[in-house]
């Protein structure tokens, strides 16, 4: 644990409260006004595929850089996105695309599939540094648990350090308090599937239903039915965390969780029963919190 708990100030990094007002769950962490132009021919810049998914460098007609990733991570990352930004966890504006024209250097023009785009901002500069989930300013504090129960619950399967980014703020997104400093957790892709080490399913309906979640609690420590990488992460996790993330997520409106799944351009069969699935784990988790709550010494 750290020497000192954060400040409140300090916290602010992480978390946020967002308060009585539901966030925009639609448009996400930087409105309409962010959103890549549906209509245009993003420009070549450059090209990554050393990851699960291959990702594009890109400009728009306006002067913006983007980064484009395609493939079943592209719907995931933006739920993820919006689920963690509406409770009140730092995240970069993250739109989706169904599809895009992709100008190439020869000139030709191509029509990509699906993608997660995310700006390049002056205003929110991410650092080449990241964080680390076993030494930081906020372990043992509810947010941070909490987020990782949010996680788990999602089935986010690849819990390493760097996909953990590092933002400089240097001008506030509209509406947010003036933190100068993000902790966030990114590339999240790696969920809405089933848990595992080598290739688990992800953005997937069947593996999320199949899933379990929660298998009860030992020696004080929520045990979960969690399969991928870095089970040490667990271990922090008690029932007054589970109880404050079912808590918040209990908050998050119908419109919102809608909202979340209709910004990735789910179907509404799909939406469904990822929702429906959501929905009994927060029950799950509200029951057993409450449960080992009252007996302390299970």
């Amino acid at each position: 644990l750290p020497e000192t708990p954060p400040s409140s100030h300090e916290l602010t990094q992480l978390w946020i409260d967002p308060g009585g007002t539901p966030r925009d769950m639609f448009w996400g962490a930087g409105g309409e006004k962010f959103a890549p132009p549906k209509d245009a021919k993003y420009t070549f810049q450059g090209k990554d595929e050393l990851g699960f998914s291959v990702s594009y460098d890109v400009e728009s007609p306006d002067g913006v850089e983007w980064s484009a990733k395609i493939g079943p991570e592209a719907q995931t990352e933006v739920v993820m996105a919006r689920v963690l930004w509406g409770l009140g966890y730092h995240q970069p504006p993250l739109y989706y695309l169904p599809s895009w024209d992709l100008e190439l250097e020869s000139g030709d023009v191509k029509k990509e599939s699906e993608a997660r785009f995310r700006p390049k901002l002056d205003s929110i500069e991410r650092l080449d540094e990241y964080w680390s989930w076993q030494d930081n300013p906020f372990i043992g504090t509810r947010p941070f648990n909490g987020l990782l129960v949010v996680l788990l619950m999602f089935n986010s399967t690849d819990l390493k350090d760097d996909n953990n980014s590092l933002y400089e703020i240097q001008k506030p997104l509209p509406g947010l308090p003036p933190v100068k400093r993000w902790f966030v957790v990114r590339d999240l892709g790696a969920a809405l599937g089933e848990t595992g080490k080598l290739h688990p399913r992800r953005n997937c309906i069947v593996g999320f239903e199949e899933q379990g979640f929660l298998k009860g609690v030992k020696e004080g420590r929520i045990e979960f039915d969690y399969t991928g990488r870095h089970q040490q992460l667990l271990e922090m996790i008690r029932p007054e965390d589970l109880q404050w993330a079912a808590t918040r997520l209990e908050r998050v409106t119908d419109r919102q969780w809608q909202d979340a799944f209709r910004a990735a351009n789910y179907t509404d069969e799909v939406r469904g029963r990822y929702l429906r699935k959501i929905r009994q784990k927060i029950e799950e988790a509200r029951k057993l919190a409450a449960t080992a709550q009252a007996t302390p010494d299970v």
